[in-house]
């Protein structure tokens, strides 16, 4: 059962005080929005002081003025029914043991984690300082390539074949919006784990909810949909790994760039997204960042006639987030089929042809026509 905010802050706090837990008393799950009568959010976050965290091994790094996105992940921990701020605590501990005991990491590796009872905490040491200012961020170990661009977001539990429970979403949707009022960032530059690296995360059933929080955030923060770029792509560079590495490794083989598509964005990859980018007039970008103009210019339109490494790069991305398709490198009836889904999730017309919103939307981007609805 999901207990609402009220009875959450009742019974969590109190076992939280008979265990001996530092809370602050205010400490509750997010709402949505504030009023004058209530706590500011960014008040409601339980710091790492209150969740008892360990001093990170060594100085957490701040960059100033590269905060860009957000990253949303899953934990991959099992889906507990105990929504309580105790298990949230335990949790923010678990997670800094296994990295800093584990992975040999100075601290945690999120910014930020939000419990299944939507209780949000402070993840690197920092992190909440750092958002208060708004002009800074503490370098994480979430995602190689976004750790120091990037506000990276645990979220408790695994989300490959079930949904994440309400709590969870109304209070990853409230610190998406707090990171984008104080960051100075829309709602559409929320994007998911596997967006950026080869991975199971976030989940494949969690990810379909994504186009969901991003109209929840653009509500709360009174972005306009006519204010969201037409196609925010995601911006990979040499440390990206997994399928949206893999897919522009087939495009550039579209274009004759003898690249092989292992989703690995290895020093071939990297001087072959340069070239093209000289070719089609544009800088050299560094680290071989393909950004929303090379998109634009690498991706064919497909149809049920295509075949090739273009349709072979459709299918491998589609694969991995939970479309029945096969690597066949011909446009067939399940590829079309799969296509109709992804446009009807992101507001698109179900054409079932890739034009270049449908190729930003399958590549894990943003489109405005998700912000339509």
């Amino acid at each position: 059962m999901t207990l609402d905010r009220r009875t959450l802050v009742k019974t969590g706090v109190a076992a939280a005080a008979a265990g001996g837990l530092t809370i602050p008393a205010t400490a509750q799950a997010a709402p949505v929005s504030t009023s004058d009568t209530e706590q500011p959010f960014v008040d409601q976050i339980i710091t790492g002081t209150s969740w008892a965290a360990r001093a990170p091994s060594g100085t957490p790094t701040l960059n100033t003025g590269t905060t860009q996105k957000v990253v949303i992940h899953h934990t991959a921990y099992p889906n507990s029914t105990d929504y309580s701020v105790n298990q949230a605590i335990w949790l923010a501990r678990d997670i800094q043991n296994l990295h800093m005991d584990g992975n040999g990491w100075l601290d945690s590796g999120q910014h930020f984690t939000v419990s299944r009872g939507g209780f949000v905490l402070e993840g690197r040491a920092g992190s909440l300082a750092a958002l208060r200012g708004g002009t800074q961020q503490v370098v994480g170990a979430h995602s190689p390539g976004e750790n120091g661009r990037a506000i990276g977001i645990e979220n408790e539990g695994i989300y490959v074949e079930e949904a994440p429970p309400r709590s969870l979403l109304t209070g990853l949707t409230a610190l998406c919006v707090e990171i984008c009022r104080r960051y100075g960032l829309g709602a559409h530059v929320l994007f998911g784990h596997w967006d950026f690296r080869e991975t199971q995360c976030p989940g494949i059933e969690f990810y379909k909810l994504f186009p969901r929080v991003r109209r929840d955030v653009a509500r709360a923060l009174g972005q306009r949909p006519s204010a969201i770029p037409a196609r925010t792509w995601p911006n990979i560079l040499s440390p990206s790994t997994g399928p949206v590495v893999r897919l522009t490794q087939y495009l550039l083989r579209t274009h004759g760039y003898q690249v092989q598509p292992t989703g690995t964005f290895d020093p071939t990859t990297v001087a072959a997204v340069n070239d093209f980018q000289v070719a089609h007039g544009m800088p050299a970008a560094g680290l071989g960042e393909v950004l929303g103009g090379t998109w634009d210019a690498l991706v064919p339109p497909l149809d049920a006639r295509s075949t090739g490494d273009a349709v072979l790069g459709l299918q491998s991305i589609l694969r991995p987030k939970g479309y029945p398709v096969e690597l066949t490198g011909t446009f067939d009836v399940a590829t079309r089929d799969a296509v109709r889904k992804v446009q009807r999730l992101h507001g698109l017309e179900p054409t079932g042809k890739v034009d270049l919103a449908t190729w930003c939307a399958v590549a894990g981007g943003i489109v405005r026509q998700e912000f339509q609805r």
